[in-house]
């Protein structure tokens, strides 16, 4: 199973409440997610497959107030509770749209998203989940096996130079025992770690097209 997370192209809105004792509670509504379309990835969420993962998370997740997402994607699919910065409080498919809303924490990581929102900064969405792919007429379909881990808040992470960052995407995940363990690309997460400072840049760009390449083989298989 692959790491996969999706960005959403759609304009949250902040919803800001006073309380009893003077504080505000920041909350934030909108399409956390969409099916039957493919999305920037090149990705598509059959309907059926994305209502069963929906369900599945509210039932384990949000209705037990479980359903808490970060400030940021980590580098792999377990939520860090320290880390944590909103807690979701409702998620549901309405036609192709997953609709979502969620409490910003007075967590620390909160707290920034409390900050960034209040000075008008537009944050976004992304899913995090994990599952396998197929691919059919050029298109990458997300396949029944996938599981909704969580929904985080993001800025839009499609620039090239996320790459590094982004590069877990790419591991395999499995269970072992219980324990979800990467099967990681250590070639790769080598050469850039390892790589001197003066030659960061070109290995960067080097291990990118790398990456691309088994990608791209991967799509063939």
């Amino acid at each position: 199973m692959k790491l996969i997370s999706e960005f959403t192209e759609t304009d949250l809105e902040c919803i800001v409440e006073a309380k009893e004792n003077g504080e505000k509670n920041y909350v934030i509504e909108g399409v956390f997610a969409q099916a039957d379309q493919k999305n920037r990835n090149g990705r598509v969420y059959p309907k059926a497959i994305m209502e069963r993962a929906v369900n599945k998370y509210v039932t384990e997740q949000v209705s037990k107030k479980r359903a808490v997402g970060e400030l940021n994607h980590p580098e792999g699919p377990t939520v860090n509770l320290d880390k944590v910065s909103h807690l979701i409080t409702d998620l549901k498919l309405e036609g192709n749209n997953v609709i979502g809303r969620a409490q910003i924490l007075d967590t620390p990581m909160g707290k920034i998203v409390k900050g960034l929102l209040a000075g008008g900064v537009q944050l976004g969405v992304s899913t995090r989940g994990m599952g396998s792919l197929e691919q059919k007429n050029g298109v990458m379909y997300v396949r029944e096996d996938f599981i909704l881990n969580t929904v985080d808040i993001v800025q839009d992470p499609s620039a090239p130079a996320a790459f590094v960052n982004g590069i877990m995407e790419g591991v395999e995940w499995v269970w072992n025992n219980g324990v979800i363990q990467a099967q990681e690309i250590e070639e790769m997460e080598t050469e850039i770690t390892t790589a001197p400072k003066k030659h960061l840049y070109e290995t960067q760009v080097r291990e990118y097209k790398n990456f691309l390449s088994s990608l791209k083989s991967n799509f063939k298989e």
